[in-house]
């Protein structure tokens, strides 16, 4: 009988622990940011490749909002439960593009958040304006 104990116990762990392991992040879906802008991310294929759609709430343009197309990819060398990703939005209202990185999250009551930073590229006439093209 003293056996069985460690057995039974060893088992109770193994029946629980699928319920305590941390669900993963998806960056399937739709995305509303702090400002409004919402982003619809397609499928991820298996190489971490995914496509979608950016629509801005903000803009320094007086050109129309229109919905951009956005390309990415998720690290997918390691398969842990908060992936780092990046993608590129090409505007389609305006001569720039912006890059952006982040990571993930799930928060504390099981929410997914995505944090990121990003760079935006305009088009300048010259390389003597370079310095004003990025930010």
């Amino acid at each position: 009988m003293v056996q069985v104990t460690p057995i039974l116990l060893v088992l109770s762990l193994a029946l629980v622990a699928p319920g305590l392991s941390t669900r993963k992040c998806q960056l399937t879906g739709k995305w509303i940011n702090d400002l409004g802008s919402t982003m619809t991310i397609g499928a991820v294929n298996g190489k971490g490749d995914f496509a979608g759609s950016y629509l801005t709430a903000v803009t320094a343009t007086n050109n129309k909002i229109q919905v951009s197309p956005l390309q990415g990819s998720l690290q997918r060398r390691n398969q842990k439960s908060q992936p780092t990703f990046g993608f590129t939005v090409n505007w389609s209202f305006s001569d720039s593009v912006t890059v952006f990185t982040g990571q993930c999250f799930m928060d504390g009551e099981g929410k997914e958040v995505l944090k990121t930073m990003w760079l935006l590229r305009s088009h300048v006439d010259n390389i003597t304006d370079d310095w004003k093209a990025t930010r």
